[in-house]
């Protein structure tokens, strides 16, 4: 694995750690079988942070996640915060 291909598996597995324990819609975060429950979620996640996307239109895009794909009411109060904690990950692919 090239050092940028090691880069873009850390900003996956740290995207995909703030949705399990930040944002777990369902509840998930402690069963060991489903881990991955929100990966398919992780690439709409990276290119919204790296279009530059704020906070507010990363809360929309989950909320729109929890209504159109698990069919939840979207937790609005929880959403800003995850998406603050989101736009906190350094997204650069260069290799510290």
């Amino acid at each position: 694995m090239t050092p940028r291909e090691r880069r873009a598996q850390e900003i996956q597995d740290a995207i995909r750690a703030v949705l399990l324990r930040e944002w777990d819609p369902i509840g998930v975060r402690d069963v060991p079988e489903a881990q991955d429950e929100y990966d398919g979620y992780v690439g709409g996640v990276y290119r919204l942070l790296a279009s530059g996307a704020a906070a507010p239109e990363l809360a929309e895009h989950l909320a729109r996640i929890e209504r159109d794909s698990m069919g939840l009411s979207p937790q609005r109060g929880i959403l800003i915060d995850v998406s603050s904690r989101l736009k906190q990950i350094d997204i650069t692919l260069e290799p510290a």
